[in-house]
């Protein structure tokens, strides 16, 4: 028996929220109908404002190439933010040195640390620098350079060279998005490749992320999933992603 609009409708979405895209072509085949049937089952979900179709399928609407400013983003989904953080900060050990990225979760995790005078936290954002001089009682090196007032985040080639001179422990990385087709990526390039380097010099690295990130693709990749060993996420995320994770070997853990 063929599956109805429904059916097909949650398992397109599905697919959509792992990857980005769809293909008109594959989904004929997995649902055993005609590719006339699927363009119209996705006619009706880009009028729904589900995706948006290109040539041969869909991707998912993407919010654009303009990140929100740091402030603004700082207030979006905070009680996720907030249960990433205190989750992030249970995992660093004393005597450990961790790297933190620039980004609002990452700045959670900073508020987690303030009372942590054994740790030490390497950064090369500006926010998670401030709330480091205001209440952090470890030491807090920052990979400065060029400091770029739209990001609040020093980039460039000094920074490169002074985050090459270290070896942490954990590394926990932001994102702009996450998807199984471009694997982590951030809004801008500067950026994308401090966090990239910032891996290279971690044992171990950390993907911080609420669940409005997955399924989400942004302009400049960071690194392939694989090159993560942990998710760090809020409740909300999805059982599809759950299953992915595990499917990936990607340990995933959710705050409270």
């Amino acid at each position: 028996m063929s599956l109805t609009y429904e059916e097909r409708r949650h398992t397109i979405l599905s697919q959509l929220d792992l990857e980005g895209k769809v293909q008109v072509h594959f989904l004929a085949e997995r649902f055993a109908v005609t590719t006339e049937t699927i363009r119209r089952d996705l006619d009706r979900l880009e009028k729904e404002g589900r995706l948006r179709k290109v040539y041969g399928g869909a991707v998912r609407i993407r919010s654009g190439n303009n990140e929100p400013t740091f402030m603004k983003r700082s207030q979006m989904n905070l009680p996720d933010k907030q249960a990433i953080g205190r989750l992030a900060a249970s995992l660093i050990q004393d005597g450990e040195t961790v790297i933190l990225d620039n980004g609002t979760t990452t700045l959670e995790i900073m508020r987690q640390l303030k009372d942590r005078a054994h740790v030490t936290v390497i950064t090369n954002s500006v926010p998670v620098l401030n709330c480091a001089l205001e209440q952090f009682q470890g030491k807090i090196i920052f990979a400065g350079g060029e400091v770029n007032a739209d990001y609040q985040a020093a980039v460039g080639i000094t920074a490169h060279e002074l985050l090459s001179q270290f070896k942490v422990n954990k590394a926990f990385i932001s994102a702009g998005g996450l998807s199984l087709s471009e694997g982590i990526t951030d809004y801008h390039l500067e950026e994308a490749l401090i966090s990239r380097k910032m891996m290279e010099r971690a044992e171990e690295s950390i993907l911080v992320a609420d669940h409005s990130k997955f399924g989400v693709t942004t302009f400049a990749q960071i690194a392939p999933m694989e090159h993560i060993s942990m998710v760090l996420t809020d409740s909300g995320c999805s059982r599809e992603w759950k299953d992915t994770f595990a499917r990936l070997d990607i340990e995933l853990l959710t705050g409270s």
